[in-house]
């Protein structure tokens, strides 16, 4: 990593239950935590974003929501987040198919069409070189509501945020997913 994370006893204790239940979750404090921490109100705005977009009650279904931000992570070459969003849409799915079929997904008949919409949108948002294209819109709106759209969208740009920040600061894989 290009920046060191400090010692758990070095952040402000008002963020040390974030780390614990990280702790809990996933068996070890997560090392964007860490990074994100030397900016502790920056990590409490970014946690309280992450815990609304990911809520079960979510439009969005907790499948397309795993698929699109594995999607984005390795779009944007982060290794921590294709490593934990992967771990997360197997536990959803309950096998790898999907997972494996995700960098080809267009040529996969794995997905559904809100799947590969959702996907479309997804890469269209996070490749600098496209464009949200109308017709792509008018496509999205046959299948999602206006209000769902801009969940989607929303999660599309907290996830380039997360993987960015992360590809950015060299975060490593943690070692939750076995995945190439």
């Amino acid at each position: 990593m290009h920046i060191p994370v400090k010692p758990l006893a070095k952040y402000p204790f008002w963020l040390r239950p974030f780390f614990w239940n990280q702790q809990r979750r996933y068996g070890a404090v997560l090392d964007p935590g860490l990074l994100w921490g030397r900016a502790p109100k920056l990590f409490a705005a970014v946690a309280i974003l992450y815990g609304v977009l990911d809520r079960r009650s979510s439009p969005l279904d907790p499948v397309l929501r795993s698929l699109v931000t594995v999607r984005v992570s390795q779009v944007n070459w982060c290794a921590f987040c294709v490593d934990i969003n992967t771990m997360t849409l197997a536990s959803r799915t309950g096998s790898t198919d999907k997972v494996q079929a995700l960098e080809n997904w267009a040529q996969s008949d794995l997905f559904d069409v809100s799947e590969r919409l959702a996907l479309e949108y997804a890469e269209a948002m996070t490749y600098s070189d496209r464009q949200v294209t109308d017709d792509l819109m008018q496509r999205l709106k046959s299948v999602f509501d206006d209000d769902t759209i801009v969940e989607l969208t929303g999660l599309v740009a907290f996830q380039n945020l997360s993987s960015k920040f992360n590809s950015a600061l060299d975060v490593p894989a943690q070692g939750f997913c076995k995945q190439p």
